[in-house]
């Protein structure tokens, strides 16, 4: 069984900072605040700062996502 060479593979980033994450969805670093505040999307607290996870920032944008639907006039509704 061969292990994988981890210096070979290209690396990719699996948690971001509040600042961050704000810019990665578009918002500001105090909507990310409440986001937490209101247990809506989840920091790893391991270390002194809060970190939020990839996949968490996935779910989060998932979970959060509504589809839009289409009237026959053409104006969209939720």
């Amino acid at each position: 069984m061969q292990t994988p060479n981890i210096a070979s593979e290209p690396a990719q980033r699996l948690a971001f900072t509040r600042e961050e994450t704000a810019a990665l969805i578009g918002v500001t670093a105090s909507t990310i605040d409440r986001l937490t505040k209101r247990k809506q999307l989840r920091p790893s607290r391991a270390i002194r700062r809060p970190l939020y996870a990839l996949d968490e920032i996935r779910r989060f944008l998932r979970e959060t996502t509504v589809e839009l639907q289409i009237r026959e006039d053409g104006l969209a509704e939720l």
